[in-house]
């Protein structure tokens, strides 16, 4: 077998437009698992199985990030940073931090997922393979939701498929393992893309070098508020119960059910929220009947649709619902 990797790039520059409006509060890699920020989990993942140096890409919101990471060394790696002043895509993002990464190969991990994938099994593969990239796989858990990846009984990919009923092929679990000659040739600091376009190249037949490597790893996304709901619930084993953030007050009277609620919130007397997530510095005031949103605290230039504002607060439908529960407090105002 060969020695994996000890350095890895973690993908968090992304603006997390799926799980709006949660990302107007903080980057999709910093919200909170449990108490503990996403990011900081796939470290120590990252850091658990061998990993020492990591890169950060960072754009949006990066400051949540940082303040969450630091330098590393609680989670036990040395971890730098590749600013994005243009978001870069998943291509071009590693092309920008090569420099930084100072490694010949190394992996490349989604920031907005989960796994419990074998990176030294993936390596091997990798090495076995002669390959560009190794791309980590599972079955596809949800063909009408994601796209596939078709791959060959000899581990080479041979293409992708668009989501739909009858999509085929393997799911890809945003983990992979790269040789760094394979973004090389892109030109630094323009947007680039990984599958929809510097892969496809590499399944050209004469110079196919992209891989892939099967596993029955487990897997949680974290792309929409409902996912991301899911997902803690699925962690933390909360059932019923909600998860409170630090500094979050609920009054007594108060009941909240199936819920997530971040830091520095409170939640006034006699409210009810159910199947929710409040976002850092919300105030629910007392009275407020709320079930299947999301919630954050100021401002915001543009209301997508589904979206309500009511006071200094923007509230969004968990998942796709027809209609968007109504906000009632006891004096029709929210503070």
């Amino acid at each position: 077998m060969s020695r994996p990797p000890d350095s890895a790039l973690v993908l968090t520059a992304g603006l997390g437009s799926r799980l709006r409006p949660l990302t107007l509060v903080r980057a999709k890699a910093a919200v909170p698992i449990g108490g503990t920020p996403l990011v900081c989990r796939i470290l120590s993942w990252l850091a658990d199985q061998g990993v020492r140096h990591a890169v950060l890409n960072l754009h949006h919101r990066a400051e949540t990030i940082t303040r969450e990471v630091g330098d590393g060394a609680s989670l036990g790696l040395d971890v730098r940073y590749s600013w994005e002043p243009l978001l870069l895509g998943s291509a071009g993002g590693p092309r920008h931090a090569l420099d930084l990464m100072n490694a010949d190969r190394f992996f490349v991990v989604n920031g907005d997922t989960l796994t419990d994938l074998n990176l030294e099994a993936l390596a091997d593969r990798h090495a076995q393979l002669g390959a560009l990239v190794t791309m980590a796989l599972i079955e596809n858990p949800a063909p009408a939701r994601y796209g596939g990846v078709v791959v060959g009984d000899d581990g080479w990919i041979r293409g992708f498929t668009r989501s739909g009923g009858d999509a085929g092929g393997h799911h890809f679990i945003g983990a992979q393992i790269v040789e760094a000659e394979a973004f090389a040739d892109l030109p630094d600091g323009e947007p680039a893309e990984s599958v929809n376009g510097l892969y496809r190249d590499l399944l050209e037949p004469q110079r196919s070098r992209l891989g892939g490597f099967v596993s029955r790893a487990g897997f949680l996304d974290v792309g929409t508020p409902r996912d991301y709901l899911d997902t803690v619930r699925t962690l933390t084993g909360s059932g019923e119960r909600a998860i409170v953030g630090t500094e979050s007050i609920v009054d007594p009277s108060a009941t909240v059910t199936r819920s997530v609620i971040w830091d520095r919130v409170t939640i006034g007397a006699g409210a009810d929220l159910t199947d929710c997530v409040v976002a850092d510095d919300v105030r629910i005031p007392p009275g407020a009947r709320l079930a299947r949103c999301v919630v954050v605290a100021g401002g915001v230039d543009e209301i997508h649709p589904g979206e309500i504002r009511s006071g200094n607060l923007l509230i969004a439908p968990l998942a796709n619902e027809s209609t968007l529960p109504p906000v009632v407090t006891l004096d029709d105002r929210v503070s």
